[in-house]
């Protein structure tokens, strides 16, 4: 049996991604690697380690596998986008903490191989706290047990099971076996996976969407009429759903990747809703990194897409809102989270199932968030406060975002041991969901409490932050 080709990680890298683009160009032409090594006269075992991202091709390699696959020049571009990125970023010397080993290594869904990395909070030695990448070997020497090893997914590099996707395939047409059909077996699983985030976190779903998304692809090939239109919609679905994910574990270029791949799906469905909705939510992750330039003109690119009046315009005006308080534009935002507010009673009746969670609270919020880039502390803890309130059952990790944010606003209104007592809270939290938002958060906090750092709830908060990382250390590098 013919060995299951790796699965890859476009998103991780520009390397990655040239990688990535490559063996699709490649299963496109329908050619194996030796074939394309024949035509391209680049040898063949390169080839497969240039589309694991294992080595990087050269410039005339780049070239002729370019005309080789009549890329017209989009190949050598992305090669092109690499730059000095390959080889140069040099982990820090890191040990890993035992304690909490569940928000340290969140993003454990990520590592698919034993030399694949995934990213955990790490304290550098200068105090600040960054996302780094570690390989599973370097983790498992660096003292994991192999009950955490386990339970994080690094005991065994060959864990994944190999047949899952094609096991999921047979359960999807099997439906109509139960009065179903493959469709409405995958919005189930959908909503059930939203569901498990909801109350898990995101880190124990991402797996299961990325599996479906393979599924839906392979269901596709034989559909035909709407069913495959309908499929389509639900790969766009699951694609927007994975972002979110990727996002709520603290990793913008995997939610980025994948935004950008549901925005190409929803272009071939058809359905304006769904694809206002994808570019709202590019305004939303662009606010999430602080993007100066992009969040504004995304969200008013969504209103512009939205039906007016409509709950989808009301969404991204939330999202430019954030975006003017960034650019510290303080009158703009607050008028157009006035704009939002009258706006709610009115979009209530809006049949469009996206953007069902907008309401007074998740407005607050981001008036709240606005009001902290503005540096008005004293009414963002307010906000936060009023918005939590306000927010209903069932949102245990969201909750836990904003009682963060909450707490940063009130280190920033300077009431430390408020802000202490609150940051442990979400930390809990951030431990139980493996939420890198919360993680991203508290990061902040920990650093604007340095001030008061001899007060006893603010050194417990950062003592119990502190062993939540990985640490940076003198020795050599693992």
């Amino acid at each position: 049996m013919a060995q299951k080709p790796r699965e890859l990680t476009p998103w991780v890298s520009p390397l990655h991604n040239w990688g990535f683009e490559l063996r699709e160009l490649r299963n496109l032409r329908r050619l194996s690697l030796r074939s394309l090594a024949k035509r391209a006269m680049v040898d063949h075992s390169h080839l497969g380690r240039f589309e694991r991202a294992e080595r990087m091709a050269t410039r005339d390699q780049a070239a002729l596998l370019d005309g080789a696959l009549d890329a017209n020049g989009m190949l050598f571009r992305l090669w092109e986008r690499i730059g000095d990125e390959h080889g140069h970023v040099a982990n820090p010397s890191v040990h890993v903490a035992k304690s909490s080993m569940d928000l340290a290594l969140g993003l454990s869904d990520q590592a698919t191989s034993d030399g694949e990395g995934l990213s955990v909070p790490c304290r550098l030695r200068d105090g600040s706290v960054v996302w780094v990448a570690l390989n599973r070997r370097a983790l498992l020497r660096s003292g994991v047990g192999i009950g955490a090893a386990t339970a994080i997914g690094l005991a065994s590099p060959a864990a994944a099971d190999s047949g899952a996707v094609s096991g999921l395939v047979r359960k999807a047409r099997a439906a109509s076996t139960y009065g179903s059909t493959p469709v409405e077996h995958l919005r189930r699983t959908r909503r059930l996976l939203i569901d498990n985030d909801n109350l898990l976190g995101p880190r124990h779903a991402v797996s299961a969407t990325r599996d479906h998304i393979q599924v839906i692809q392979e269901l596709r090939r034989d559909a035909k009429g709407v069913d495959r239109r309908d499929l389509m919609e639900l790969q766009t679905q699951y694609g927007e759903f994975l972002s979110w994910l990727y996002q709520d574990l603290g990793d913008p270029k995997a939610a980025s990747y994948w935004l950008d791949r549901a925005m190409q799906w929803s272009q071939t469905v058809g359905d304006q809703d769904l694809t206002t909705y994808v570019m709202a939510r590019k305004a939303q992750l662009a606010g999430d990194v602080a993007d100066l330039v992009d969040v504004v003109d995304l969200a008013e690119a969504a209103q512009g897409m939205a039906r007016p009046r409509s709950r989808l315009a009301a969404v991204a005006r939330t999202y430019e809102a954030f975006g003017h308080a960034l650019r510290g534009d303080a009158d703009e935002s607050e008028r157009a989270i006035d704009d939002v507010r009258n706006a709610l009673d009115g979009v209530a009746s809006d049949p469009t199932p996206w953007g069902v969670w907008l309401n007074s609270s998740y407005v607050e919020v981001h008036r709240a968030q606005g009001l902290e880039a503005l540096g008005k502390h004293d009414q963002a803890a307010d906000g936060y406060a009023a918005a939590i309130r306000m927010m209903p059952d069932g949102y245990h990790r969201d909750r836990g975002v904003y009682m963060a944010r909450q707490a940063v606003s009130m280190a920033g209104a300077r009431a430390p041991e408020q802000a202490a007592a609150i940051g442990m809270y979400a930390l809990t939290v951030a431990e139980d969901t493996g939420s890198g938002r919360i993680t991203n958060e508290l990061a902040r906090l920990d650093k604007a409490l340095i001030p008061w750092q001899r007060l006893a709830e603010v050194g417990e908060f950062r003592a119990a932050f502190d062993a939540t990382l990985v640490h940076e250390t003198e020795t050599d590098p693992i």
